[in-house]
């Protein structure tokens, strides 16, 4: 039974290392910077409770004990299910540092459970021990099984629990599971391990009916493969008309759509895509990265009828949510591609007219590869003659909220003869963080930057005239330091 144990809590270890990500998303990101916390701080937890439990199991071992242990560990996991939200409110409040939001808020989560659950396998070991002649051998033998136990839980929450199952109910599963280990430990504690088990189903049947009632409510809180998803309807603070809001990290909504016009854009970003009627001749092909709530996709295919529209989203369970709560709908010009961004660029053979890139609008985790020289020259290569690239970031201009923007500019320069900013909420104010709609141009030839279209001329009245300094070195798939960029680190 002993190595069952060590399996288990191996396994429920890793479990609650990537779970913990996607609670921690909403709050602080899903940056490296909190995957760096989440590692280092468990790792940190796990040789304290190697440390702990050899020393215990040293003084009075017994299965009982051994028992309480992980019925403790259980105990801590379902209080992670049950205090995370009040916790990431109160630190996102208090703190202004991802490090130490990230570093502060696994210690108070997901230490008291990692420790417990490290003091197990020297607990077991001690147990185990019957011949000295034998000690490698059982020591060897119980981490190994506790390693292969964590090597099952990576997959098993990676390929399953977190697309099929939200992360407090992953929570509840493993506390329930820890119970029933605790059980194969010792049954001299048969009463509070029975009251513990039942304490989990509740919880667990509590869940999913606080899901039904978000539901309710129009809120919709979304496990998927790659991105923890937020859906729920709020008021449009400049219209006051109600929109619905799609957003996968803090600081930003990824899509938003008036609930009244589905078609019309909604965030103030997307109307500035409308410019690639002015820089570009024709608009037959048209590529977009990153599909989101499907926004703009929707208005393309709305308003130019003839145009073919690719959308390379990652993510196919936000197409998914696209097409249940943002009347995405399937029409002969689209066409939707399940992929990373990058690996379409890479083996991509058709040519667009325009390439509209909607992959940076998160402060806290960047996709690099899509912003490196070696990217850039695949949209280049991507494009017909005469086309252009328009992507959308979030930065300030100067200082050092805008260095990734400064890096952007650099490696989109070493590329394209011309590239222009534009930002959108104040074209005055450089160290304004705003949206800042970058155009990149085939062409050789010098836009104009008026238009007989009123709308699309107050538009091109946002072009930055500055200059963008201080040049950053060119982002490279060798070193493209973004994180150190959008987080303001020295």
């Amino acid at each position: 039974m002993l190595e069952i144990v060590v399996f288990v809590c191996g396994a429920v270890v890793m479990i609650l290392e990537m779970v913990g990500s996607r609670i921690l998303a909403p709050y602080l990101g899903t940056s490296i910077v909190v995957w760096t916390s989440l590692i280092g701080v468990i790792l940190g937890c796990l040789s304290l409770g190697y440390w702990w439990g050899g020393r215990i199991a040293d003084r009075n071992p017994s299965p009982q004990n051994l028992s309480v242990i992980i019925l403790l560990a259980a105990f801590c996991v379902a209080g992670v299910s049950v205090s995370k939200t009040m916790v990431l409110d109160w630190i996102q409040a208090s703190s202004g540092s991802v490090h130490l939001g990230s570093t502060a808020a696994t210690l108070i989560l997901f230490a008291p459970p990692s420790v417990l659950l490290g003091m197990v396998s020297p607990y077991a070991v001690k147990l185990k021990m019957n011949d000295l002649g034998k000690s490698g051998r059982t020591v060897g033998s119980l981490y190994a099984l506790s390693t292969v136990g964590s090597i099952g839980g990576t997959f098993l929450a990676g390929f399953f629990l977190i697309a099929y199952l939200g992360s407090t109910r992953i929570l509840i599963l493993m506390a329930l599971t820890l119970v029933v280990t605790s059980l194969l430990a010792s049954r001299r504690h048969l009463r509070l391990q029975g009251a513990m088990f039942l304490l989990m189903i509740l919880l667990f049947l509590a869940a999913g009916a606080y899901d039904r009632y978000l539901a309710g409510m129009d809120i919709h809180d979304v496990d998927t493969r790659y991105n923890r998803v937020m859906v729920y309807a709020g008021l449009d603070g400049k219209t006051g008309r109600m929109m619905r809001i799609m957003t996968t990290n803090p600081r930003a909504m990824q899509s938003a759509m008036y609930l009244d016009d589905p078609l019309e854009l909604a965030l103030d970003y997307t109307r500035f895509y409308r410019m690639a009627t002015h820089f570009v001749s024709r608009l037959h092909n048209a590529l977009v990265l990153g599909g989101g709530g499907y926004s703009f996709p929707k208005y393309l295919l709305h308003n130019f009828p003839s145009v073919s529209v690719h959308v390379v989203e990652l993510d196919p369970q936000v197409t998914d949510l696209a097409r249940r709560f943002f009347h995405l709908a399937d029409t002969p010009g689209l066409r939707i591609h399940h992929e990373d961004a990058r690996t379409f660029l890479n083996r991509n053979q058709e040519q667009f007219d325009v390439i509209f890139v909607d992959l940076f609008t998160s402060h806290y985790a960047v996709p690099f590869h899509c912003a490196t020289v070696e990217a850039v020259k695949k949209c280049y290569e991507a494009l017909a003659d005469g086309g252009a690239v328009m992507a959308n970031m979030l930065s300030a201009l100067e200082g050092k909220d805008g260095r990734f923007l400064q890096a952007a500019f650099s490696t989109f320069a070493a590329v394209f003869p011309q590239v222009y900013l534009f930002p959108v909420s104040d074209p005055v104010d450089p160290a304004e963080w705003q949206n800042v709609m970058l155009v990149a141009l085939k062409s050789t030839e010098k836009p104009i930057f008026t238009s007989k279209d009123e709308e699309l001329n107050g538009l091109l009245r946002h072009l930055w005239t500055g200059a963008v300094s201080p040049a950053l070195p060119v982002l490279t798939d060798d070193f493209a330091p973004v994180d150190r960029y959008v987080l303001n680190w020295p």
